[in-house]
């Protein structure tokens, strides 16, 4: 029996075989980036979330309708159009303050990423309601008093913004109301006792009108049906003029205090321009409209990653000294042109 070895070589690739291998190549390389292609859409098609901001104020938003613009201004020049790429979620408690706490809530509910507050009682509530969201303060009149902050430098915490801490403002106001009375000697002063920081500023009245020679008489109001009592307390007390302390009661019913300065023929002064663009008489106080511009740069700050807990408070670099002569007119009264000199603005 005879035995043959098989020296069979191993045959190479022909033409054709090279050919079909080249295609599943291709094949594959194809699907590949067609996965990579589909990937790259479908990412680029999912949603980009829009930040959403709270704003939360104890007034109506149409008492402020100037600070509002102020805020929406500088948000448009920082590149959020509302609606397109950024959402505001606007909630006001319409002077009733015991419905603020629900409306931050919600606010915290919605997670928001940033909590503007127009004053002192919207920041406890905001406070209260959440110790993560960023809270912006659009004004307070003693953030660190009031507990919302370890300091103005070092905040600490989720709360930053604006201090409108100036409680000697109270004492050139009645510099301006002795200016403008010669025979000043008794001042009623309209304050809310539950206003925050308002035991600050009255003891600096205070002592502002023991230095003038001036008698206080203080008059609480707690809500607008307290606002003619007020009047008639003052009428009955002989007050020669009014001071119209910080509270958001007096911003929402401005109008019915004007008119009421005129009926009584009392010269009035108020911490905001709000109350003389809507007949009163003067006002002296920190530019409102610069601290809602100022406050959409907080948020824009910490929109792009900043803490709270790093962005000092800012406290007011500017403040404003407007009279309007239509509502001296009313009254009969005369201001002095040394007082007309010294006005950022002047309604004739």
């Amino acid at each position: 029996m005879s035995f043959r070895s098989d020296n069979r070589k191993s045959k190479t690739c022909t033409e054709p075989c090279r050919s079909i291998q080249n295609r599943k190549w291709v094949e594959i390389v194809a699907a590949v980036i067609a996965f990579a292609v589909c990937g790259a859409v479908a990412q680029a098609q999912q949603p980009t979330k829009v930040p959403r901001i709270g704003y939360l104020t104890a007034s109506s938003l149409s008492a402020n309708p100037t600070r509002v613009a102020a805020f929406r201004q500088v948000l448009r020049e920082l590149g959020y159009i509302e609606g397109q790429n950024i959402v505001i979620e606007w909630r006001s408690s319409e002077g009733k303050g015991d419905r603020l706490p629900a409306l931050a809530a919600e606010l915290a509910r919605l997670k928001v990423n940033v909590i503007v507050t127009s004053g002192p009682t919207a920041t406890r509530s905001a406070k209260e309601a959440t110790v993560t969201i960023p809270i912006v303060m659009a004004q307070d009149n003693d953030p660190v008093g009031n507990g919302f902050v370890a300091s103005l430098a070092r905040p600490g915490g989720n709360i930053t913004g604006l201090s409108t801490l100036a409680p000697e403002m109270s004492g050139k106001q009645l510099e301006l109301l002795k200016e403008i009375i010669a025979r000043l000697s008794r001042v009623a002063v309209f304050e809310t006792s539950t206003t925050p920081g308002n035991a600050q500023v009255l003891r600096e009245t205070e002592l502002a009108a023991a230095a003038l020679g001036v008698q206080l008489q203080r008059l609480d109001v707690l809500g607008p049906d307290d606002i003619e009592t007020a009047f008639r307390a003052a009428s009955t007390g002989r007050a020669d003029a009014l001071l119209m302390l910080t509270s958001p009661i007096f911003v929402l019913q401005r109008t019915q205090i004007a008119s009421l300065t005129v009926k009584s023929r009392l010269p009035a002064i108020y911490d905001r321009r709000e109350f003389v663009d809507d007949g009163g008489l003067m006002s002296y106080g920190t530019n409102f409209a610069e601290l809602s511009r100022r406050t959409a740069n907080y948020v824009d700050k910490i929109l792009k990653g900043a803490k709270p807990a790093d962005l000092p408070v800012e406290q007011p670099k500017k403040f404003e000294f407007i009279v309007n002569l239509k509502a001296a007119k009313q009254i009969g009264l005369t201001i002095p042109a040394n007082v007309l000199a010294r006005a950022d603005r002047v309604i004739r």
